[in-house]
């Protein structure tokens, strides 16, 4: 499936969700309101606070969001076997501070190769 039509499915999704989930607040509100449950100026109230946080007008939630959202991509980066930027970013700096012990202790990739590591494994100069 494309990408591209697959994100556009998932925001139709998402906008009509927020639809329906504002619609059945307005009538489940106007219920309470009718039975007594609740008070017409608590149901405006009520309404506004639900549909802020449905805009992403609620920094609270949306910070709350967007660490959800983190812990799931690094959950599915993980599951694929696939390194964080992190990750790579630390093996970089491990492999320039062996290349700089290489050179300082005299020579390129053929002379003193690291203990355990066979020559043929480096990569040529």
């Amino acid at each position: 499936m494309d990408q591209g039509n697959l994100l556009q499915m998932l925001l139709l999704r998402g906008l009509g969700t927020t639809s329906l989930v504002a619609d059945r607040l307005r009538y489940v509100s106007q219920e309470w309101v009718s039975s007594g449950r609740l008070d017409p100026n608590h149901a405006s109230a009520l309404m506004e606070d639900v549909l802020k946080a449905l805009r992403g007008e609620n920094p609270e939630l949306e910070q709350q969001a967007e660490r959800q959202l983190e812990r799931n991509r690094d959950d599915l980066l993980a599951d694929l076997g696939l390194a964080r930027q992190r990750e790579v970013d630390e093996l970089r700096g491990r492999l320039d501070r062996l290349e700089r012990q290489l050179r300082q202790r005299g020579g390129g990739w053929s002379e003193a190769a690291p203990q355990g590591v066979d020559d043929s494994d480096l990569p040529p100069d």
